[in-house]
Order: structure tokens, then C-alpha cells, then sequence
């Protein structure tokens, strides 16, 4: 379901535009639909009022917790089950952020992660995205939302920017505390600066060496690691926000002294973040987590060069919760959860 579709139902039942905004910007504060001002302009029409209680079963619907899985450093990652029984991952972060979801799956078949082993099953609808929110803002506030979960939001590009449109508007939170993580696709730098809401970047480098990258992110855009810098740093300037980029460290694969060499080339002077995210091992994958004291030395001798690196663990390592995880484990125990890969739509996001 999209955000339009909502709309749209809404203005069916005889909803003004301020009665629109008034119910959807309760459920996106986690609200009863009809709270709010009670000003006469903002009454509610009789068959609005009527249809709330089936509206709020039918949003309530979209998004519910199969299983919660906190861990010590005080995120806690959710099992999320949709209304057509699939489920996707997000995390409660801690400092009042959540990380969501944009797609069931993945085309890009990052060869690290757990996500996109059963390739791109299928998108989420924009209201989907958004209930990931919603249902994190009933357990605990949320003043940032992370697109970095399961998916890639470039390939479900409409879907996730409707989501953060009106997260940026409705959902009252602060531009900058909207991030779009993404491999690189040449559509993010299209996109993202003409829309009312422009969101952080966030840009999966992992390696400066395009053939290892090209084995890593086997099917992500081949675009140079070198143009990327220069795309981020570009949207960086005109936003104001620095580009985050993220690098999970995998031993003895892209902890070189050569990779650590090109990062200060690259990044140096760019108003730019480095985050440096040890590996979150999965015992079916070959690569291994780096120790956190190699992990350390190699963020200190970035920053003492140039690049503001900050050395992030993955939330939720104590509960084997890496992105990915938690679905595997189920669809293990339960085979019907488990969809076919949308096979048409993965060629086309690898495509473009």
C-alpha cells in the first residue's frame, strides 16, 4: 500500500485537506487517528469518522512485531510481519533512531550479507515503509529514521521517498535525521536534490578497489568508487549535510594498508564521515569479523590523516541480529514465509 492510496480513501469519504493532514499525521506520530486540534475547520467529516475505526485496523495491519530481540547495547532489533505475512527487518537504535526497511529481498546480492541470498522478492509500498515507524514510535520515541535495512531503497526509489516526504513533513522529523543509505545508483543523484524533503546520504563504499568492489556488490551500478566520492560530495555541498560513508570491515579482505592508503586520497578534505562497522559474522558466509582492536587502530590512523572516521558496531551483535539474520532464521523454521524472487524486477534493478 502506498501513502496515496490512504489519501486518496480519505478524500473518498468527503476529507478536506486539512482533515487529510490531521489523520495521517497522527498515525505517524503513533496517535489515535483522531487526535489533534479540535478547531472547527479541523472536524472531522461524519463518514470520516465513521470509517476510523476500519482505517486504523487497516493501518494497524500493515506492520506488526512477529518477534523482538533487544540486546545489551539497548537497540533491539523487530521481526516485522506485513499484512501479506512476509517480514522484514528494522532496529530500534539506540538515541531515538529506528532503522527500516524498503524492500522484502535485495537485487544487489551483496556477498557479505544475509539480505539478498534469496535475491528481490518484492517492494514495499510507501505505507509500508512508513508503518516501520510507526509501530517503532508505540515502543519508544523517534526523532531519526535510517533507510539501511533490508533492501535497497534506490531500486524502490518512488516508494522510499514518498516514505521519507512525509516523514519529513507529517512525521516531523528533521531533514537531516532522514537517511538514504544506497550502493550508488545513478538515480539517488538524480532524485534526491529535486524533492521538498532532501534526506542525508549515506553511500556503501566498502572498498576503494572497483574489481573487489565488483565481487562484493556483484550486482550493484558499476560506478567508480572515485565518482561516487565525487557524486556524494556534490549533494553534500548542496544540502550542508556531510556524506556518511559506509565501510564494513572484513578481515583480511578490505582492511589493507592500500584500501586505508586510497580512503585518505579519496576522502580527505571531503565533508564527509567514515563508518567504520566490523563485520557482523554469519556463520554460512566466508568472511570473518576483524578484532575490535585491529577495527580501532585502523579508525585511529584514518582520523589522524584527514578522514573523521568513526568506529560503529553493528546493533544487536550479542543477539546475532545482523541485517538479514532474524528473516533467515524463521523462513528456515517456516518454508511458507518464503516468497519466489522477483526475478523480472532484479534484472532491471541490476540493469539500471
Amino acid at each position: 500500500m502506498r501513502i496515496q492510496h490512504i489519501r486518496q480513501h480519505l478524500r473518498d469519504l468527503g476529507a478536506k485537506p486539512a482533515h487529510e493532514q490531521r489523520v495521517l499525521r497522527a498515525w505517524a506520530n503513533g496517535q489515535p487517528l483522531d487526535a489533534g486540534p479540535r478547531a472547527a475547520e479541523h472536524v472531522l467529516p461524519l463518514r470520516v469518522r465513521e470509517a476510523l475505526p476500519a482505517i486504523a485496523a487497516d493501518l494497524a495491519g500493515l506492520a506488526g512485531i512477529h518477534s523482538e530481540h533487544p540486546a545489551e547495547d539497548g537497540s533491539a532489533r523487530l521481526l516485522v510481519q506485513l499484512s501479506d505475512g512476509q517480514t522484514v527487518e528494522s532496529v530500534l537504535l539506540p538515541r531515538d533512531g529506528v532503522c527500516v526497511s524498503s524492500q522484502i529481498g535485495c537485487a544487489v546480492g551483496c556477498t557479505f550479507c544475509m539480505t539478498g541470498r534469496d535475491g528481490l522478492l518484492r517492494q514495499l509500498g510507501s505505507a509500508e515503509i512508513v508503518a516501520q515507524v510507526v509501530l517503532a514510535r508505540r515502543q519508544r520515541p523517534v526523532k531519526k529514521v535510517v533507510f539501511m535495512g533490508m533492501g535497497e531503497p534506490s531500486h524502490n526509489i518512488d516508494n522510499v521517498l514518498e516514505a521519507i516526504d512525509f516523514l519529513g513533513t507529517l512525521g516531523g522529523i528533521g531533514h537531516k535525521n532522514l537517511v538514504f543509505s544506497t550502493v550508488g545508483d545513478h538515480r539517488v543523484f538524480e532524485r534526491l536534490p529535486q524533492g521538498p524533503v532532501k534526506p542525508a546520504l549515506a553511500l556503501s563504499l566498502h572498498t576503494t578497489l572497483p574489481d573487489l568492489r565488483a565481487r562484493l556488490l556483484p550486482r550493484a551500478p558499476r560506478i567508480d568508487p572515485a565518482e561516487l566520492v565525487e557524486r556524494g560530495e556534490a549533494y553534500a555541498r548542496a544540502t550542508g549535510y556531510p556524506i556518511q560513508y559506509q565501510w564494513t570491515l572484513l578481515e583480511g579482505v578490505n582492511d589493507s594498508d592500500e584500501e586505508l592508503d586510497n580512503i585518505v586520497r579519496l576522502l580527505a578534505g571531503k565533508y564527509a564521515i567514515m563508518n567504520m562497522i566490523p563485520y557482523n559474522t554469519v556463520d554460512a558466509l566466508p568472511y570473518r569479523r576483524p578484532s575490535w582492536e585491529h577495527a580501532r587502530d585502523i579508525a585511529r590512523r584514518l582520523h589522524q590523516r584527514g578522514v573523521l572516521t568513526k568506529l560503529r558496531d553493528s546493533a544487536g551483535q550479542d543477539v546475532e541480529g545482523g541485517c538479514g539474520q532474524l528473516r533467515a532464521r524463521v523462513t528456515a523454521q517456516d518454508p511458507a514465509l518464503a516468497a519466489r524472487p522477483v526475478t523480472i524486477q532484479t534484472r532491471r534493478a541490476a540493469r539500471n
